[in-house]
């Protein structure tokens, strides 16, 4: 053998074939993986949310958040008979509330209520200074549980609807009341193009973290 020359064993090049079928392979998945996306990222969208079949219901609940789409669905459930009352959330109010700057959660909800052709009358605000979906819930149970309330609609934004099912089914589990949520596509963004939007990428990563926090902290 020529001085600088490397053998080359037959075990060496059954090593570098089976090399070669591993990188094609990998490039293939890769390729097949990203010809996909569309379909894997719209899927995974999917298997995430949880949207109920809605039934007519005792009350429609509006809890903190969603001032753009929240008071909206609410309204339109309520002009098709799907419940008697609307449940605003008391949030605890922020600094510039308490100087009377800017209107609170219960002001702003019920003048876009009002505005839709909500009856005042119909609109109740229950909880507290409430300052998480957990609070909220809790607030929820205790007035259900006062008013023999045993149905609820609660609407909520796609990617944030797996974890307020979960927190309010926790959280009523005692009083026997049946919980629906209605998933509901924010303004720029829904489930076919979601990764599209950086607010649509920001809220699903944020509310993956939320449920695995909720599912681990209660």
């Amino acid at each position: 053998m020529a001085p600088g020359t490397v053998s080359t064993t037959p075990r060496t090049k059954s090593f570098r074939r089976r090399g070669g079928v591993f990188v094609a392979v990998a490039l293939l998945a890769l390729s097949a993986g990203w010809l996909a996306r569309v379909q894997i990222l719209q899927a995974t969208a999917r298997a995430w949310v949880v949207s109920d079949s809605l039934a007519p219901a005792d009350a429609i609940v509006v809890l903190d958040g969603g001032l753009e789409t929240r008071p909206f669905a609410a309204a339109d459930l309520y002009k098709k008979g799907m419940a008697r009352q609307i449940l605003i959330s008391a949030v605890k109010p922020s600094p510039a509330e308490k100087l009377d700057i800017v209107p609170s959660h219960i002001e702003l909800n019920r003048a876009v209520l009002l505005k839709l052709g909500v009856p005042s009358e119909v609109i109740v605000s229950f909880g507290t200074d409430v300052s998480s979906t957990y609070e909220e819930a809790r607030a929820l149970a205790e007035w259900a549980n006062r008013n023999g309330i045993k149905s609820i609609i609660v609407p909520t934004e796609i990617f944030s609807s797996r974890r307020v099912r979960w927190i309010l089914v926790k959280e009523l589990s005692g009083l026997d009341v049946g919980i629906q949520v209605q998933a509901l596509p924010p303004l720029d963004y829904d489930l076919d193009n979601w990764w599209r939007h950086e607010a649509g990428v920001i809220g699903f990563q944020n509310e993956v973290i939320k449920y695995l926090y909720s599912l681990v902290s209660g």
